[in-house]
């Protein structure tokens, strides 16, 4: 199995309601073993175009668990609380085999 990575670019609508919802996520990840490992604000963009201003990168075991995070019950609950938060781009990584 290799490890996965969720990274989400995200742009800050309304941060009374990013508030809520960053803190309701944290308890639908543990159920599938997954940790933040990284939040940042953009700086700079060094080459290219990036319109989004924050980041976050969650550790999976695994592809399948990111996928079945993101399909939850728990996690479809925070949706319509996160359209009204934040612009969001989600996007699923993979590790390579050693």
């Amino acid at each position: 199995m290799n490890a996965a990575y969720l990274v989400g670019h995200i742009t800050v609508k309304n941060a009374e309601q990013w508030n809520k919802y960053r803190a309701q996520v944290p308890a639908t990840l543990q159920p599938w073993g997954a940790e933040i490992t990284f939040r940042g604000k953009l700086v700079e963009v060094l080459s290219g175009e990036h319109s989004f201003d924050n980041i976050v990168v969650i550790r999976f075991p695994d592809k399948e668990s990111i996928q079945g995070w993101h399909a939850s019950p728990a996690y479809q609950a925070l949706l319509p609380l996160r359209r009204q938060a934040a612009e969001m781009l989600l996007l699923a990584y993979e590790t390579p085999p050693i």
